[in-house]
């Protein structure tokens, strides 16, 4: 698309800025060959486009965010170190081990968005937990990390009850059985979003045994994602967070 002349078409009359804006959010993407890279998504979804990074070699992934220009904070998911040591050559990122994220064109957050809770069921979570965390965080939402709070000591979770309440929505991430999600889903008004884990033994089937209880939850208003998707319940955290309306 031509934006010079979208621009100067709103200018003159002959197309209104709510047309411009529908031409703009339906825009092509640009063809890499390797990729497709949908250069306008944040117009329809209110975030950039994140890069899943296993199975993309640096060369690739390098490519994908020069051709989104001069957009900051740009998600790279699932990325190895190895990978990431790599891409420090060609351009800037930030990279954590412990969730595999990298964050191309980093920029600080100055006044993040209300308030995403990431609570888990134990320490062995943590690298679903600041999956979830960082994805929040690097698109603008405040987050609350309260780590090892799970149903095996009830206690370190309801001393924690007031962070939880005032919450707009809390990532419950939990593997063994799962039941996290169930009890804080009982606790608090805001939406839970759900996240298990492939933490547990061999009944717990790679975190199919959380996956069922999550959906199975008999509390109100609590949603699902897929196995260890930490990027999943952070982005979703985020996008309710941010709607108007929220208190």
């Amino acid at each position: 698309m031509d934006h010079k002349a979208l621009l100067q078409q709103v200018a003159d009359g002959s197309v209104t800025p709510d047309e411009a804006l529908l031409r703009l959010k339906a825009a092509p993407f640009e063809d890499l060959g390797f990729a497709n890279v949908d250069t306008h998504r944040h117009l329809r979804q209110g975030c950039h486009e994140v890069i899943y990074g296993a199975g993309k070699t640096p060369p690739q992934i390098a490519g994908i965010v020069e051709v989104m220009g001069n957009v900051n904070n740009i998600l790279i998911t699932r990325l190895s170190q190895e990978a990431a040591d790599e891409l420090n050559g060609r351009l800037n990122i930030t990279y954590d081990p412990v969730s595999k994220i990298a964050v191309a064109n980093p920029q600080k957050i100055e006044n993040p968005l209300g308030s995403v809770v990431i609570a888990s069921g134990g320490t062995s979570d943590l690298s679903v937990c600041e999956e979830a965390a960082i994805t929040a965080e690097t698109l603008g939402s405040k987050v609350t990390r309260l780590y090892d709070v799970g149903v095996a000591g009830l206690h370190r979770l309801l001393s924690r009850l007031d962070i939880l309440q005032s919450a707009r929505v809390v990532v419950a991430v939990a593997g063994m059985e799962g039941a996290l999600a169930s009890v804080v889903g009982g606790l608090v008004s805001c939406p839970v979003i759900a996240v298990p884990t492939s933490v547990g033994y061999g009944a717990n089937f790679g975190g199919v045994a959380a996956l069922l209880t999550m959906l199975n939850s008999c509390a109100s208003g609590v949603s699902v994602v897929n196995i260890d998707n930490g990027f999943g319940g952070g982005y979703l955290a985020h996008r309710i967070n941010r709607l108007e309306g929220c208190p």
